[in-house]
């Protein structure tokens, strides 16, 4: 590795250093000369227990695409310690094409996670002291706002507080990319709009059902100032020297799943290519990409590409998991349907994506030619990613393919802003999630019924979801054969967001451990 005040210089930047290969970004940046570059947005086909290698691959076609000359950057989200040490292990890419300080990274790396869990729950106790002083009339029932960990831990999802106090209630914990401070962090442009945003998140309603935010209780001077640090981006290296900004993380099945747009638009200031990475399939991350983030930000996104593995398609054609490793050129052309979808996904917003074949050693000749064969059928763009294996190397024909397509395109959203929250989520769910109609629980819909009220109709829509479906239910692999109707349980209000969260099916914001934690691996 290079010591990190190298690699800042390539990108012509000075860093706060966090020992000698990580640094912090000072935001004078942001305001530095214009944008120079196009983003790259890197997607993939719903996600399988076999995986994908959506970030090994980002990772490998930046550093493709420095070997040929050019100048590009990565930038990716920060791992959370819950799916670490949960069920996925790190998140720093794997083979040849890592993020390195690899460990420092998946762990505590600069305290952000940590500074996100500290001032949402500062807002918490201040939230509790207010009612405990009788500064809040608020039904318990009434109050929205959690507390965080970042960490898997099912027992706290539902805990009772203020035992021995006058005032006891049902509450829990979720899970700290959950909160709603981290996807503000990620969507705020100026330490100042982050402190307006935390002042406008919805903390519930009092007795006379008036809303009651964090202003209220002036919790979010606090919570700012604990914050101070964290929205500074973090630059690290790939193993092979290409800068990364690895800034915040918002997961995308209960949140936007991307990186900030801070770290993006540095840059888009500092590099002609920027590839961004956004959290599980086209159907959460990269529509959340167009419909959220690109759209507050009117970012130059300039290519797509969907990866994909011949093993996930066997999954998504049937195949149980302990027999992936099995030829089954069938089941490759079985599970070709969800690859498509996605494909189309991303045809109707107005890009011409490039599949990525993310290539692993079992994957036979027969089921490579049947895969190639039905994306030549179907006139789509593909390139073998072979990074995994040869670094950098291995993903000169991606690289080559991604510039080929890229151009300037006007995004064509899901939905208009001014569109109904109801109509919004249909046109989602009929467009993207290829469901008939939409289903709203009693409790969703008078909780549509107060975001009228409160004048939060305009917001866009960031959909909680499982992330293995296009569909809420994560049995119906490949694309839904019989018509549907998408189920919406409930709804939450990030108003300091600036967003509608609908939630479907038993999506968990908190969630558990499996049987055999990757922790016990260490």
């Amino acid at each position: 590795m290079k010591d990190i005040t190298e690699i800042a210089r390539l990108i012509d930047v000075e860093v706060e250093p966090y020992g000698k290969y990580i640094g912090k970004v000072p935001l004078k940046y942001m305001e530095e000369g214009e944008r120079r570059g196009g983003l790259i947005l890197v997607t993939a086909i719903n996600p399988t227990p076999a995986g994908e290698g959506k970030t090994t691959t980002s990772i490998g076609l930046a550093d493709a695409l420095r070997k040929m000359g050019k100048n590009a950057m990565l930038t990716l989200r920060e791992p959370s310690l819950g799916p670490f040490f949960g069920v996925k292990g790190g998140a720093t890419g794997g083979g040849k094409a890592t993020v390195e300080p690899a460990q420092k990274i998946n762990l505590h790396f600069t305290g952000d996670f940590h500074a996100v869990t500290s001032a949402h729950n500062l807002i918490s106790a201040m939230l509790d002291n207010a009612l405990h002083f009788g500064q809040l009339d608020m039904p318990a029932d009434e109050i929205l706002w959690k507390r965080v960990l970042d960490m898997n831990d099912r027992s706290l999802r539902n805990i009772i507080v203020g035992i021995g106090s006058h005032f006891v209630r049902n509450t829990g914990f979720e899970i700290t990319p959950a909160s709603e401070i981290m996807a503000i962090l990620g969507l705020s442009l100026s330490l100042q709009e982050v402190r307006e945003r935390i002042g406008n998140i919805l903390l519930g309603f009092d007795r006379d059902k008036k809303p009651v935010y964090v202003k209220d209780i002036k919790a979010e001077g606090g919570a700012t100032l604990l914050l101070e640090d964290a929205i500074k981006p973090n630059l690290v290296q790939t193993g092979e020297g290409t800068p990364v900004f690895v800034h915040i993380g918002p997961f995308a099945n209960i949140a936007h799943g991307t990186n900030s747009i801070i770290a993006m638009e540095i840059a888009l200031r500092k590099a002609d290519w920027v590839v961004v990475e956004a959290g599980f399939g086209s159907d959460l991350g990269a529509e959340k990409f167009i419909d959220i983030v690109q759209r507050k930000a009117n970012l130059p996104l300039r290519a797509v590409v969907i990866v994909a593995s011949i093993r996930a398609l066997k999954y998504h054609g049937g195949v149980k998991k302990k027999h992936l490793t099995e030829e089954n050129v069938d089941a490759v052309k079985k599970g070709f349907v969800n690859l498509f979808a996605h494909v189309e996904n991303m045809r109707a917003f107005g890009y011409e994506p490039v599949v990525a074949v993310n290539r692993f050693a079992g994957d036979s000749d027969a089921e490579l030619d049947a895969l190639t064969g039905l994306l030549d059928e179907h006139g789509i763009q593909w390139a073998l990613s072979e990074v995994f294996a040869k670094g950098g190397e291995g993903g000169i024909a991606l690289a080559e393919k991604v510039l080929e397509n890229a151009k300037e395109v006007t995004p064509n959203y899901v939905y208009d802003l001014e569109d109904p929250i109801e109509e919004k989520i249909r046109k989602l769910a009929k467009r993207v999630y290829r469901a008939e109609d939409v289903s709203f629980s009693a409790e969703a819909k008078k909780l549509l019924k107060r975001i009228k009220k409160i004048g939060l109709d305009n917001l866009p829509i960031c959909m909680a979801k499982t992330q293995y479906s296009l569909t809420h239910d994560p049995s119906i692999l490949g694309v839904p054969t019989e018509p549907y109707t998408f189920k919406v349980s409930s709804i939450k209000i990030s108003a300091g967001a600036g967003f509608i969260v609908p939630i479907s099916g038993d999506i968990m914001t908190m969630p558990g451990l499996p049987k055999v934690p990757e922790a016990v691996k260490f």
